[in-house]
């Protein structure tokens, strides 16, 4: 039995509703630093403003000191800090680093920015 070859309007039909779905996600994100210092408040700063400006009203951002909570580092396998997480939406996305490039931070994230929707 042969498939239906999609034609390039529905393509982009299903592109945009794809687009439209993934602009009402909800992001849950863990950030996990070590102590106070100035690598663990870039990071803080870093992520708080990209999800400001991306995702307004819909993402929960969490963040973890592993010396406060070493149990929760090694659960989630944190080798280094700074350690960015998504949780949500799947699949699982894990960026290290004080996260300040932007751009990408919003790839590696699966973020498109509002300038791109």
């Amino acid at each position: 039995m042969a498939k239906k070859i999609k034609n390039s309007s529905s393509i982009e039909k299903e592109l945009t509703k794809k687009a439209k779905q993934s602009a009402k996600q909800k992001y849950v994100l863990k950030l996990y630093v070590a102590g106070i210092n100035s690598k663990s408040s870039a990071a803080i700063r870093n992520i708080t403003r990209i999800c400001e400006e991306n995702l307004k009203g819909r993402y929960d951002l969490k963040i973890f000191d592993i010396y406060q909570h070493p149990p929760l580092a090694k659960g989630e396998q944190i080798i280094a800090v700074p350690t960015l997480i998504r949780k949500l939406p799947p699949p699982l996305r894990k960026l290290i680093g004080n996260l300040a490039n932007k751009q990408r931070v919003l790839l590696g994230l699966d973020i498109r920015s509002k300038k791109d929707e």
